[in-house]
């Protein structure tokens, strides 16, 4: 009786058709990888749901660095082993890719991720490792290279070119002061003036701050105006980002409540409950 082949299940997400099919065909001819793609983010993300819906999950996400989460109307689909994706067409930007990283690693743990990159770049790579990649590998890297990568992923190894260890090192010890500075600052801030920040956060403007915490907009134009004051910056998008920093998060949404429910007051025949 022969051994069952324990098989590695590889997405790749890249909006470059050539690149994309070259390197599922490569991955593809390997005796225990299957391969499929996606195009964008959103097809990816769909790819991840659909497999885990069957029971037959993806052990490894390859990423472009690149990649353009924000696809146009009826822009790349999802295809199945041999990868179709459709030609770069718009995007959201660079550094979409550790987006989807981020989401990923957050929504499907098990998923290892490994990000490929045209250049090698310290800061973007320090952004993967704390997005949630588990390895970094230039695009150009022999066939050889990568499978060891996706091999030792699943191992639990991060991977890194050893040209770009110290770069990355410098970066992720830099974040971590700049981490502690803006924790400093948030915790130099009132009670009630990080109620606001976190409602910043979420994005909400003066007037839904004020009806969420119930204050004047007044009120709320003076705690925002302390805020940026004593977080040292002249606008919101700053003070969200140093508080994103900072570890702060959004203000959470607000639940509206059934009648009868704290805070109501019900009338129950002649008295009030």
């Amino acid at each position: 009786m022969g051994v069952s082949v324990v098989r590695i299940r590889v997405l790749v997400v890249d909006d470059h058709r050539i690149f994309a099919e070259s390197l599922a065909a490569a991955l593809a001819a390997e005796p225990d990888v299957d391969v499929a793609a996606a195009g964008n983010g959103p097809a990816a993300l769909r790819c991840l749901e659909r497999a885990a819906a069957e029971g037959r999950g993806y052990d490894v996400m390859l990423v472009d660095a690149e990649l353009g989460i924000l696809a146009p109307a009826g822009g790349h689909r999802a295809v199945g082993p041999v990868p179709v994706p459709a030609p770069r067409a718009g995007g959201s930007g660079p550094g979409d890719g550790i987006s989807l990283v981020a989401g990923v690693r957050a929504d499907r743990p098990s998923v290892r991720t490994v990000v490929l990159a045209e250049k090698d770049d310290p800061r973007r790579a320090a952004l993967a490792l704390q997005a949630g990649a588990c390895g970094w590998v230039a695009k150009d890297c022999s066939l050889q290279r990568l499978l060891a990568v996706i091999r030792g992923v699943l191992r639990d190894e991060t991977h890194l070119p050893a040209a770009l260890l110290t770069g990355v090192l410098r970066e992720l010890l830099a974040d971590r002061k700049h981490r502690s500075e803006s924790e400093e600052l948030v915790e130099s801030l009132t009670p009630r003036e990080r109620e606001v920040l976190r409602c910043m956060v979420a994005g909400l403007g003066r007037k839904a701050v004020a009806e969420r915490l119930f204050l004047s907009p007044h009120t709320v134009r003076t705690h925002m105006q302390n805020v940026l004051g004593k977080l040292g910056v002249h606008s919101t998008l700053a003070a969200v980002a140093l508080a994103r920093r900072a570890g702060v998060g959004p203000a959470d949404p607000v639940v509206p409540q059934e009648p009868g429910l704290a805070g109501d007051v019900v009338e129950r025949g002649s008295q009030l409950a």
